[in-house]
């Protein structure tokens, strides 16, 4: 089983709102989603991680944008932080794209974006291109 077979199957086996409630078609919302904020490009732009990571710098949680960057273990984050970081305007806008609630969103979040972005920084550094995000991201989904 793969790493994103591994991360679904905890969503939607019900540790978070999202899995209980919205199923296989709640997952790949999901997933798209992260993969989405991931490759959007961001303030001045930079990429959509590395705006991410900017964000949680910002809201003075950097320590954990930096755990799922750096090559230790990723610290966890809860729906609230998620939801503090990105603000009500950019969940209800996730919300109404995907057709999930914002807590559905924040807390679904808090489960695939620290290790997706794990996976796209290999070497413990944010990547300088989108290219490589999206190739990364493609040769993730492919496991």
């Amino acid at each position: 089983m793969g790493l994103l077979d591994s991360i679904i199957g905890s969503v939607m086996n019900g540790s978070g709102t999202l899995g209980s409630s919205a199923g296989a078609q709640g997952g790949n919302q999901l997933m798209q989603m992260a993969m989405q904020m991931l490759t959007a490009q961001g303030h001045g732009g930079q990429s959509g991680l590395a705006d991410i990571v900017a964000k949680f710098q910002q809201g003075g949680l950097g320590h954990l944008a930096d755990s799922w960057v750096g090559t230790g273990a990723n610290m966890p984050v809860t729906a609230e932080q998620i939801s503090q970081v990105l603000g009500s305007g950019k969940l209800g806008e996730l919300a109404n794209q995907f057709g999930l609630s914002t807590d559905d969103i924040a807390g679904g979040l808090s489960k695939v974006l620290p290790d997706l972005i794990n996976q796209v920084t290999p070497d413990g550094q944010l990547p300088t291109s989108n290219d490589f995000i999206t190739n990364a991201l493609s040769t993730f989904l492919k496991r």
